[in-house]
């Protein structure tokens, strides 16, 4: 059951720009917010140990209550700068408190790292950090700013494009970096 949340938080995270565009003449905004509500509900019923779990489901079911009682089309519009703003605390609360998130990650792999990849992966950190701010930056502006097709554009192609080009250009990094040890 855990999974099949996660993987429907995934996919409404990946469809909602397209969802909001083309659902709009279908569907109320208090719908939206309560398919939402269920998957965050979900999630924090299911995984309530994962970094952030807790508070980022308590915050999305806030989120999607608010959107729901207020029903407001431009409410829907917000949702990717919360997902920006849930990502930019995670990556940047581990450069403050415990361990960096890349490092995190790295040790799923290779459980001993060397000095040289744990300085690496705090690197990374900051750089998904940065990534996560100018991400939110950018969708809030379009939701304040521009038209829907813009905002539909740019959080359902252009932020999922600029994020796997951060993902090729750290690999690339990562394996020169690994060829130099």
């Amino acid at each position: 059951m855990k999974r099949l949340i996660g993987v429907g938080l995934l996919l409404a995270g990946l469809l909602y720009p397209f969802a909001v565009h083309f659902g709009m003449a279908h569907f109320a905004p208090w719908q939206f917010g309560l398919l939402l509500g269920a998957l965050w509900l979900g999630r924090a019923l299911s995984a309530p140990r994962r970094p952030g779990g807790l508070w980022m489901a308590l915050a999305a079911l806030a989120f999607c209550a608010l959107l729901g009682l207020s029903d407001s089309a431009q409410l829907l519009r917000w949702y990717p700068v919360l997902i920006s703003l849930f990502m930019l605390a995670l990556f940047g609360a581990s450069l403050l408190h415990g361990m960096p998130m890349a490092e995190r990650l790295a040790r799923l792999r290779e459980p001993e790292l060397p000095p040289k990849a744990v300085h690496y992966t705090r690197q990374v950190t900051q750089a998904w950090s940065l990534f996560f701010l100018v991400n939110g930056l950018i969708a809030a502006s379009l939701t304040l700013w521009a038209p829907l097709s813009w905002w539909t554009l740019y959080n359902g192609v252009i932020a999922y494009a600029a994020m796997g080009l951060l993902f090729v250009i750290e690999w690339l990094i990562r394996q020169r970096v690994r060829g130099r040890s």
